[in-house]
Parts: C-alpha cells; structure tokens; sequence
C-alpha cells in the first residue's frame, strides 16, 4: 500500500534543505495523484504527497498528456538533501519535478498528468516531459538510486508509451526564460550521467538498463 503522508524526519533538515531553495507555507493535506498503478507504486517504494492545489509550489493547474521523460540529478552533496526531503522542499514552495529519488526511497510530489517546472521554463520540455530528479547527496548510493530511476522510468514509458528516444537528459531542453526571454542554453544536467559535461557511456548505459526494465 502506498503511503499517503510524508513521515516526520527531523525540523532541522528540513529548514536546511528548505533554505537551499526557495520557500512558503502550506497546509498538508491529500491529494488525488495520477500516476503509477497501486502495485507498481508500492513494489517500487514510491510515497505520494502531491503538492495541494493552488499552494506556491503548484501555483496553476496545466494539465499535460506526457510525451517525454527528462532526468535530473541535484547537484546538492548535503547529507540532508535526499528524496524526502527535496519533496519536502517542494510542498514549501520549490517549483520542480514528479518524482525525487534516492537509494531507499521515492517521492512523487506533482501528479504526472500535469505540467512540472524542472527543465526549460514555459518551453516544451516542461509541457511535455515528466521530471526525475537523482539526489547525489552524501552517503546515498548513487549506483542503486541510477538503477531505481532506470526503473521508475521503465514503468512510467510502458504506463504512457513514450518511446525510449523520448527519455532524455535535462540538458536536451534549451532553458529560454520568460521573464526576460533570455537564452540560458542547455544545462549540463544530470551530471552524474554525463562525461566531460557531454552524453557518453554513463548515459548509454542508463538507457540499456530502461530498456532492460521495460520489457
């Protein structure tokens, strides 16, 4: 059975992690969530506490049929700074992806039919793309949080039949923001799937393990 709530972790590392980004004030409460079937969510060990309506880091409803999936990694090498508690930054106010993972855990905070804020602004990776976002922080295992991502996405292509060319790194999307419409270019993002700050072997092997899972 998949949990419905976000468990207590500490207040400490949740304001540490909350003052990483950007933060408001919400009041919990559930939320209906489009995703992964029951069973799948619970063999993979996904925790659904989808941002409310309406708070700050779910301003509008965009509804979205997704086409693509598009892959992170954090950057934060804080200890603090695992799945929990990135989805935690989340509810606060962070604008970002579906899904956070780590090595024991995954957390989905945006239902997966609606528009995140994770790769290019108002472009077409965000209105087209459910976001994974990879937590590198100290003392997770980086070789099982690649490998639960590979499987979370090996379920999310089957469930919406996105074509495996369609799951792509965060760095394909040109970052144009609306603000000002200035040309950001690409992010060198997941980082810990590129060599050199390029698509290499730790990509290519990502993809062979979704497509090993996806059969």
């Amino acid at each position: 059975m998949i949990t419905m709530k976000l468990r207590a972790f500490g207040f400490l590392a949740v304001v540490l992690v909350g003052f990483f980004f950007s933060s408001c004030a919400v009041t919990p409460r559930r939320a209906a969530v489009s995703g992964l079937a029951p069973s799948t969510a619970a063999e993979l060990g996904i925790t659904q506490d989808v941002i409310p309506p309406g708070n700050c880091g779910r301003p509008l409803h965009r509804p979205m049929r997704p086409t693509f999936i598009t892959i992170h990694s954090t950057d934060n090498t804080s200890r603090t700074a695992n799945a929990l508690n990135h989805a935690l930054a989340m509810n606060k106010g962070l604008r970002g992806c579906h899904f956070t993972v780590d090595d024991h855990s995954i957390y989905q905070t945006l239902p997966t039919n609606e528009t995140g804020e994770h790769a290019d602004y108002e472009g077409p990776g965000n209105r087209s793309s459910i976001g994974i976002e990879m937590c590198v922080n100290r003392g997770n295992n980086l070789d099982i949080t690649i490998d639960r991502t590979a499987q979370l996405t090996a379920r999310l292509i089957r469930q919406y039949n996105i074509p495996l060319d369609h799951v792509v790194p965060h760095m394909h999307w040109r970052m144009i923001r609306y603000s000002d419409g200035r040309n950001l270019g690409f992010k060198q993002c997941p980082r810990i799937l590129l060599d050199g700050g390029r698509l290499g072997p730790k990509w290519s092997a990502f993809i062979a393990k979704v497509s090993f899972y996806a059969r």
